[in-house]
């Protein structure tokens, strides 16, 4: 099996947790986990490929929620910085099977706001 699938949705993942400074010890972790999961499901269905990334970007925001709760910053992983008013809220990827080209979107606007890897682009 060819792992570029995975290690360029490993590195699009990682660019977006240290895009928002959570590319510590136990996020990456997280990533190798959601990684080696996601190896075992593309060796099952290889046209599952486009999906990849975006499959991958949900399993780590899952598990950092479900590390630090789904009501608290922490868990709240990328946190959308485009909204002004209103409660703190995240990001989501789209579409939700994570792909094809699956973008971080507003969770109370539906707007785009990055594809996927590139937080770094639109700042913290």
């Amino acid at each position: 099996m060819d792992d570029s699938v995975i290690y360029t949705a490993r590195a699009q993942v990682l660019a977006d947790l240290a895009a928002r400074a959570l590319d510590t010890p136990a996020s990456v972790t997280l990533l190798e986990d959601a990684c080696s999961e996601r190896r075992w499901w593309l060796a099952q269905w290889a046209e599952g490929a486009p999906y990849i990334a975006g499959l991958i970007a949900q399993d780590v925001q899952d598990a950092l929620a479900d590390q630090f709760g789904r009501d608290q910053r922490d868990g709240l992983w990328p946190v959308c910085s485009r909204c002004e008013k209103g409660p703190v809220h995240a990001l989501h990827v789209d579409p939700d099977l994570g792909g094809p080209d699956p973008q971080w979107v507003c969770e109370e606007t539906g707007t785009p706001v990055a594809p996927l890897g590139h937080l770094a682009d639109i700042g913290a």
